[in-house]
Formats: C-alpha cells, sequence, structure tokens
C-alpha cells in the first residue's frame, strides 16, 4: 500500500473526528445525555462509520468514506427543552426515512427537488448561532478565546482543512497555560448504553424530519457529488441503504444518524490519495481501522473535552462550521429569485421560535416552502393573465 493512502485514510479520519468532536459534545449535552451517554455516543458513531466506509468501499471498490451529520448535530445542539430519549426517538425516524429513500425512487427525487434556497438556509440559520457563538464566548474570556480566532485566520490561508485541529491544540496549550483545564479522566475503553427511545410527536417533527432533510441536502447530496467530480460511479441506493440500516441499529445506543462524507470524501477520493483512481478505494479500509481505534478510547476523548473550558469547546464548535456557514449562505442566496424566501428561511430557523413543542427548524423549513409555493403561483397567474386576449 502506498504511503500515500494510509496517510490520506489517517488525516481524513482524524479531520472527520477532531475537528467536530467539540459539535457532538456540545449535542449531547443538549439532550441532556450523561458522561457515559455521550461516550456510548460517540462510540457507537465510530462504529457506525468504521463498519459503513469498510463495507461500502470493499463492496463497490470505490473511495466512499462516511461520517456522523455535523449539520444534524448542530441541529440538535441548538434544541431546547429535548430529553436523550426523545432524540433518540427522532434518530430512528431519520434513520428510517433515509431508508424509505433508498427503498423508493420517488421519495429520492421529492427531497432533490426541494429548494436549494430553503435547505440552504434552513442550514444557515441552525449554524449561524454557532459562530455567533464564539464571539459571545470572547466577550466572556477574550485571552483564551481571541488567540484562538486569530490562530484560525492564520491557519486556514496554509490548509484551510488542518485550521480546526490547529486551534484545538493551541486552545489546549493556552488553556493550559491560563490554569482553565480541569482534572483530566484516566484511560479507559468506552462502553455502549442503550436509552430507551421516545416518541414525542412534536419532536419527531421539529428535529427528526429536519434532521433527515439537513442530512440528505448539507451531507448525501454533496457527498454524491464529490465521488462524481472525481469521475466515480455513485452507488446512491446502496450508500443510502447501508447509512440507513447502521443508523437505525446504532440510534439505541444514542447515535446520531451517520451518514456520506463530504470534505473527508474529498480527501480520499482526491489524486493526492493515490494518482490510480482505482486504486484510492484503499482509503476506506484505511479511514475504517482508525475509527476502530477511536471508537475504543471515545470515552476518554469525551472526558477531555469535559475538563476544557466551556468557551473553549464553543469556540472551535464555531470555527469548524464557519466554512459550512459561509457554504450555506452561498448557496441559500445564490438565486436573486429565490433570496427572500431563503432569508426568511434562514430568521424563522435561528429565531429558536417553537410552536406546539416543535422546533424553529421545521417552522423555517415550511416558512420557505410557502413563500416558494406562493411566489411560484404568482408568477404563474400572471403568465397566464398576460397571455389573455
Amino acid at each position: 500500500m502506498r504511503v500515500s493512502v494510509a496517510a490520506s485514510g489517517l488525516v481524513a479520519a482524524l479531520v472527520g473526528f477532531a475537528g467536530t468532536l467539540a459539535i457532538i459534545v456540545a449535542a449531547a449535552r443538549a439532550v441532556g445525555a450523561t458522561p457515559e451517554e455521550t461516550s456510548s455516543w460517540v462510540a457507537g458513531l465510530c462504529l457506525a462509520i468504521a463498519g459503513t466506509t469498510g463495507y461500502l468501499s470493499l463492496r463497490h471498490r470505490l473511495p466512499i468514506v462516511t461520517a456522523w451529520s455535523t449539520p444534524g448535530a448542530a441541529l440538535v445542539a441548538a434544541s431546547t427543552g429535548i430529553g436523550i430519549g426523545q432524540a433518540v426517538g427522532a434518530f430512528l425516524l431519520a434513520a428510517a426515512l433515509v431508508l424509505l429513500t433508498a427503498a423508493v425512487p420517488a421519495v429520492a427525487r421529492l427531497i432533490e427537488r426541494l429548494p436549494t434556497a430553503v435547505a440552504a438556509g434552513m442550514l444557515a440559520g441552525i449554524l449561524v448561532r454557532f459562530v455567533i457563538g464564539v464571539f459571545e464566548s470572547a466577550g466572556t474570556a477574550p485571552e483564551l478565546v481571541l488567540p484562538l480566532v486569530a490562530t484560525f485566520l492564520v491557519a486556514r490561508l496554509v490548509s484551510p482543512a488542518g485550521a480546526v485541529l490547529a486551534v484545538i491544540a493551541v486552545g489546549l496549550g493556552l488553556a493550559g497555560t491560563l490554569g482553565r483545564i480541569g482534572p483530566l479522566p484516566s484511560p479507559g475503553l468506552s462502553t455502549l448504553n442503550l436509552v430507551t427511545p421516545v416518541f414525542d410527536p412534536a419532536v419527531l417533527a421539529g428535529l427528526g424530519l429536519p434532521l433527515f432533510i439537513v442530512t440528505m441536502a448539507s451531507q448525501n447530496l454533496p457527498g454524491f457529488a464529490v465521488l462524481r467530480a472525481n469521475g466515480y460511479p455513485v452507488p446512491a441506493r446502496s450508500i443510502l441503504a447501508v447509512t440507513g440500516l447502521a443508523s437505525l441499529v446504532t440510534a439505541p445506543f444514542g447515535v446520531l444518524t451517520s451518514n456520506l462524507a463530504a470534505i473527508t470524501a474529498a480527501i480520499c477520493a482526491g489524486p493526492d490519495a493515490h494518482p490510480d483512481p482505482a486504486r484510492r478505494w484503499l482509503t476506506g479500509p484505511v479511514l475504517a481501522a482508525a475509527y476502530v481505534g477511536l471508537a475504543a478510547f471515545g470515552a476518554s476523548l469525551v472526558g477531555v473535552f469535559a475538563a476544557l473550558p466551556v468557551e473553549l469547546v464553543r469556540t472551535v464548535a464555531g470555527l469548524a462550521l464557519a466554512g459550512a456557514l459561509a457554504g450555506a449562505l452561498g448557496s441559500a442566496l445564490a438565486v436573486e429569485r429565490d433570496r427572500f424566501a431563503a432569508v426568511l428561511t434562514l430568521t424563522v430557523t435561528a429565531s429558536g421560535l417553537a410552536l406546539g413543542g416543535i422546533g424553529s427548524a421545521f417552522w423555517g423549513l415550511l416558512a420557505g416552502l410557502a413563500v416558494i409555493g406562493s411566489e411560484s403561483a404568482a408568477r404563474a397567474w400572471r403568465g397566464r393573465a398576460a397571455g389573455r386576449p
């Protein structure tokens, strides 16, 4: 095996795990997960990624890499008043809908027809709160946060993918120098803990459905695009079936939805991994093996994050999502005709509005679709009126 193949697989695993672990921890805290449940969440996610990446890359001989849903984790972290049992119920619904999409092509076509402005506006509304959180933290701990923002801005000029890793490294050193790190846990192996699901209709509508849409629109569809851009066929139904089944199996352990990767997939599917496109699939087993190791020690890694100051965790999470926010805003506002619908979707989602116990992401989606539908109907009516004698 070429060194570049092993290096690409390991770098993709490191970027995917360390770059967004803070968001997973924030999501677990938002739903009241205990430290044991949080470590189970992380371990289960790592095992799901290892299993799905290993199987799909070996089965299709393609560089198919999976990941956890970072926008989905952000959606969970932005939720309020939801317990871990209710979150698991929403995870099960999202997984079932992914399986339905794999089984019924018409459902996949329906998701693909979701207006980009609305889907991207909803995602931007979810992410903007995290990026704002960076500068809210700067107000309470400027001596910690502002140097990390500067580190991020400089590091991304050299390596956008490695900028968050640089922030983590500098942040750990700075927090230690300032005496802001609590007692570190002793090394220990992870365990999986079952969580009884609670099927709350309001949470299913306000979290489960938006989680499915965000996962499809912001993870799976871009992941398909990465494969196509690198000249590979896309076994879409196989990918959706495997990731959906893995999500269904792991959800009872408090585990978020897993899906096709986009950013880490670009690392594994690009020419830097191997000059021969037919050999790049070997990055998949390397990444899978790395995630098995991360699963084993997920409890210790979660304990490390628990010992860090909350401002550091919020800063890492917000900076990790800044690029995704920029991309979502660009997509949401790209078409002038749909900008009002995109802005309304974004603002309703970001507002935290909760009606009938249903979260703001659902209402933002509904508001955007209502605007798109009404404007389309008005244009059609004007067109018919103009054509009358």
